[in-house]
């Protein structure tokens, strides 16, 4: 007799397993009941097979991929931008040509060092944002930001060399997927998160790309609602994406 299998085995393409589905405290709404469940997919995510998760309202987080299943809450909203439609805003502009004077950009595999170590956890911690968890480890790095299941790469923003923030990316077949930006608050004058969304859509029009996800945004939650500012957007609500020309 075999043994027993320790995760359920989920049919797709590729084939998935469950590796965690319990619920948990929500990390935005803290009042609330979140559930992750958690999939490993059991081969490397093609650009078309990731362009389907994407669709609909998938994320990932090393090489898992998860899709919310709150049992009472419905306040997360994936987000993305349709790059032919997208319009800088007077501020965003100003950013942009800012950030092309002052900011190196270089595109690279995704790499896990002390320094990348260093400045999330400074990040984190100069920002307020995860202030109950630990700071991260070389470890933990990697298996969170730098494993994956898909074709990703980072982008690197450095000023006179230094290097003051970080933008993991994915690609699909049409778009480019934003996992992850943290930088040095330091360097917050630059506004280099807001840069780095301009980039990303920078290289999906370069590229031929039609949409940029942004991940998901909560109206009850502030660090979550900045990505509504940019214009037009689309949200899935309800299983459709619904479009907003404005906030």
């Amino acid at each position: 007799m075999s043994a027993p299998q320790r995760y359920p085995m989920l049919p797709g393409n590729p084939p998935e397993l469950l590796v965690y589905d319990e619920p948990m405290e929500c990390p935005y709404l803290p009042e609330q009941t979140a559930r992750l469940p958690l999939r490993l997919p059991l081969a490397r995510l093609s650009r078309s097979q990731l362009d389907e998760r994407l669709a609909q309202g998938e994320r990932r987080q090393g090489r898992l991929v998860y899709r919310t299943a709150c049992p009472q809450c419905e306040a997360c909203e994936g987000i993305r931008i349709p790059v032919r439609d997208f319009t800088l805003s007077r501020s965003q502009k100003r950013v942009f040509r800012r950030g092309q004077r002052e900011i190196e950009t270089e595109m690279g595999p995704v790499l896990t060092d002390a320094e990348r170590v260093a400045l999330y956890n400074k990040h984190k911690r100069l920002r307020g944002l995860d202030v109950r968890d630990e700071p991260i480890t070389a470890a933990g790095y990697a298996a969170v930001l730098a494993d994956t299941c898909s074709e990703s790469f980072e982008l690197r923003y450095r000023v006179d060399g230094k290097l003051v923030g970080i933008a993991i990316t994915d690609r699909s077949e049409d778009a480019l997927s934003a996992v992850y930006c943290y930088y040095d608050p330091d360097f917050a004058h630059l506004s280099p998160g807001v840069y780095s969304v301009l980039h990303q859509l920078w290289l999906c029009r370069r590229w031929g790309l039609s949409h940029l996800y942004l991940g998901l945004t909560i109206s009850q939650c502030k660090p979550m609602v900045y990505k509504r500012k940019y214009l037009p957007h689309e949200r899935l609500l309800d299983g459709r994406w619904t479009r907003f020309d404005r906030t």
